[in-house]
């Protein structure tokens, strides 16, 4: 790339740098999940706890049918990373173009195959009636924006990948602010728009991520980030082949990473949904606050997989082992901090998802009882995940994945249910979010993700990392995260 004019996270002082681009990122993730319980807390209030156990199911199907996604954006994203490291534009500029040809076609396969199933999946998860209609309704319109959904999220992940967490989180704002307005306006009719109640809510989520989108695009024009191509670069959009098999053969593991936690989270779902309404909105309501309390973790587990995957291809593994020692100690007391809060205050901020009244309010400060202190495990479990993943090293953490979740977690819950009922469901979170962490923490200790790489870059020579240098300033130049139809941005695993 010659003088490398995006932010470099190869050098500077490792814990400062690490905040320093993890806050955008949690930045983005508190508004992403602030219009997810916006969302849920107008339906649950002016539709009821029948549409609010709707967009429950709706979401879990949402994150299956996104795995394929979520692999290959995360690939792409690593990819970037590294050529970015190695300071290799062409390189870059081969990768988005690949990427671009992948996303076009997983989009119209994932839309169409969501449109068409999601009353079988519905069906199949035991969504209680009363709901299920509403639930089809509200998917049916989301599947068919997939397309924009897709390369929205392809492109904030992207810039991430370059080291820049701040223009993600600016778009994220137009796009929530943009979608927590149109919201209410299409769900209960005011002024000129129609009341169209749960679809509504869809079709706000297509226009704002639609225009963002757009407004976007054209912003990374302006900035010449190697994240859209110039006409002279056109040539870039014909399939890679090494970029192409790097996507496949990395990205299907994530992508299946993906869809074994939201496969887990739908078995889970239909667990809770065979105790009926009630449970399952309380569930529903509980998701919403463990979204607040993943947060911090998964905005480290963002940051420390782009400074590693940079670090990669500039060829300074030395480094990519303190990162990861500063990232699970933050991951530890950042995850622990909301959870201690929430124990505290938990039946008034469950109170904003379910009114003071309703039956399902004391069952969902039961299960946030059980469930909340596991997600101490679970971040620490996913800064390990993120810098291994950084490498290309990719099948190792779906192994633990389908350890943790379907060997523990989903087994655990069948075994125990006939002897603890729901509260079998409960434990059996924390439980697979233990297992998750010993796994993670043994395969960093022990494996061979050290010499795994994504794609074979040539750095342009390592950087003295003194510790006193000033991290780079984020700033939208040469640019390369994820959002959903408001719901957090990622399943709770």
């Amino acid at each position: 790339m010659g003088r490398r004019r995006g932010p470099d996270l190869t050098t500077g002082p490792i814990g400062k740098t690490l905040i320093l681009f993890a806050l955008p990122v949690m930045g983005t993730n508190i508004l992403q999940s602030m219009n997810g319980s916006a969302n849920a807390i107008w339906v649950s209030h002016v539709l009821g706890e029948s549409a609010l156990t709707a967009i429950s199911n709706s979401n879990q199907i949402f994150f299956l049918m996104m795995g394929a996604m979520f692999g290959m954006s995360m690939a792409a994203n690593i990819m970037i990373g590294q050529a970015v490291g190695a300071d290799d534009r062409a390189l870059a500029t081969r990768v988005v173009g690949t990427a671009t040809l992948f996303f076009l076609a997983i989009s119209v396969v994932v839309g169409i195959a969501g449109f068409t199933l999601t009353p079988a999946i519905l069906a199949g998860m035991g969504t209680p009636q009363g709901a299920r209609e509403l639930a089809t309704a509200y998917l049916r319109i989301i599947f068919g924006a997939i397309p924009i959904i897709y390369f929205f999220t392809f492109l904030m992940m992207g810039q991430r990948g370059a080291g820049d967490s701040r223009t993600p989180f600016y778009f994220s704002l137009i796009a929530v602010v943009f979608e927590m307005s149109l919201n209410p306006l299409l769900l209960i009719g005011v002024g000129p728009f129609p009341r169209l109640g749960i679809v509504g809510s869809a079709i706000a989520t297509l226009i704002a991520q639609g225009t963002t989108l757009a407004v976007m695009i054209a912003w990374l024009y302006r900035k010449k980030s190697v994240l859209v191509l110039s006409r002279a670069e056109w040539r870039a959009f014909r399939p890679d082949y090494e970029v192409a098999k790097g996507l496949l053969f990395k990205g299907l593991p994530m992508a299946f990473q993906m869809m074994v936690i939201s496969l887990a989270a739908v078995t889970m779902m239909s667990f809770v949904n065979s105790y009926g309404v009630t449970t399952a909105a309380a569930y529903g309501a509980a998701v919403q606050v463990w979204t607040y309390v993943q947060m911090p973790a998964m905005a480290l587990g963002a940051a420390v997989s782009s400074m590693a995957a940079q670090n990669v291809g500039a060829g300074n593994m030395e480094r990519v082992g303190k990162i990861a020692r500063v990232g699970v100690l933050y991951a530890g007391v950042f995850s622990a901090v909301p959870i201690v809060l929430i124990y505290l205050l938990d039946p008034f901020i469950l109170q904003a998802f379910l009114p003071a009244s309703s039956p399902s309010l004391p069952v969902a400060i039961h299960i946030n009882s059980i469930v909340l202190w596991g997600f101490i495990p679970f971040g620490m479990a996913f800064i390990f995940t993120g810098i291994v993943r950084a490498t290309g090293a990719v099948w190792p953490p779906l192994i633990a994945m389908v350890i943790a979740l379907w060997g523990v977690r989903v087994p655990l819950a069948n075994i125990l249910e006939p002897m603890l009922g729901a509260d079998a469901i409960w434990i059996s979170f924390p439980a697979g979010s233990l297992m998750s962490l010993v796994l993670a923490a043994a395969y960093y200790r022990w494996g061979g993700w050290r010499k795994s790489r994504m794609l074979q870059t040539r750095p342009n020579g390592d950087a003295a990392d003194t510790g006193m240098a000033t991290p780079a300033s984020v700033e939208a130049t040469e640019t390369i995260s994820h959002t959903s139809p408001s719901t957090p941005n990622r399943p709770v695993s």
